[in-house]
């Protein structure tokens, strides 16, 4: 059976809501000033979040299971949005950035295994959106010390 999640989010005040996962995690999400006060995340800021939440743990685990050495590790994702309602995102740019002595090979194989099997975020925003895809391979101490 598929599994079933829940998200609960309560209005506090102004634009504020507080939302609470299906795992018991607390996000607290509002809208820029005049009409908020800008004391959390817009919410369609967290869907460039989740995105680069879940290709990076796709991508991390994937070279960890085969051994490769990553000492850093991060994913920034710059989106573009339509100008008319519904302001969907329409192009998003992922950016993967590995420090360590890593093959540019088993980078590569785990961005399109993040990107074609296993970020359902992905999945779902590529619905609409234009997902490019890039890394990075940053020298790692091992090689600095070395040089």
């Amino acid at each position: 059976m598929a599994e079933k999640q829940r998200t609960v989010a309560r209005w506090r005040e102004r634009m504020t809501f507080d939302a609470h996962t299906t795992t018991g995690h607390h996000i607290t999400m509002d809208a820029a000033p005049p009409n908020g006060d800008d004391r959390g995340p817009k919410p369609i800021e967290l869907l460039l979040t989740a995105l680069a939440g879940c290709t990076g743990m796709d991508v991390l685990s994937i070279l960890q299971k085969k051994r490769e050495p990553v000492e850093a590790f991060e994913v920034e994702v710059e989106g573009i949005r339509a100008t008319e309602h519904p302001m969907v995102y329409v192009e998003v740019d992922v950016v993967y950035r590995v420090t360590g002595n890593v093959k540019r090979e088993s980078v590569e194989r785990a961005i399109e295994l993040s990107r074609d099997k296993y970020c359902g975020v992905s999945a779902m925003l590529s619905k609409t959106a234009k997902i490019n895809h890039r890394y990075e391979i940053l020298a790692g101490e091992r090689e600095n010390i070395s040089s």
